[in-house]
């Protein structure tokens, strides 16, 4: 049964590398593994070495940090991961940061309106 900081890891890695519009196939070529063994580390599955984690926070221009942020000594790995779950909140994230910024500022106070009205 995987570790739950390791599973916290892995989904933290998956939702970096789905943000950046990065595959599988692409991350493992970059750090030279196989993308199977990306999918092993995304499940918590298998551990990530240290020297592996430095590699893939190289690659998804991340500080080492980013992969334990939102766990805590004796949390749920699952903690502050509900948005990772939801493809679609995920997938508007991804398409907001590739918005120009005067136009991302619009459409957050368009967001901010409707929401307000809900």
């Amino acid at each position: 049964m995987p570790h739950p900081v390791d599973t916290h890891v892995g989904k933290r890695i998956r939702h970096r590398r789905w943000m950046i519009g990065m595959t599988q196939q692409q991350l493992a070529d970059a750090v030279g593994i196989k993308f199977q063994q990306i999918q092993k580390y995304e499940t918590g599955a298998n551990r990530v070495s240290a020297s592996r984690l430095w590699d893939i926070s190289l690659v998804l221009g991340v500080p080492m940090p980013f992969f334990f942020d939102g766990i805590e000594a004796g949390q749920d790995s699952g903690a502050g991961m509900d948005m990772a779950a939801n493809k679609e909140a995920m997938y508007l994230v991804r398409v907001y940061n590739a918005i120009p910024e005067t136009q991302r500022r619009r459409l957050f106070d368009l967001a901010r309106a409707l929401s307000s009205v809900a």
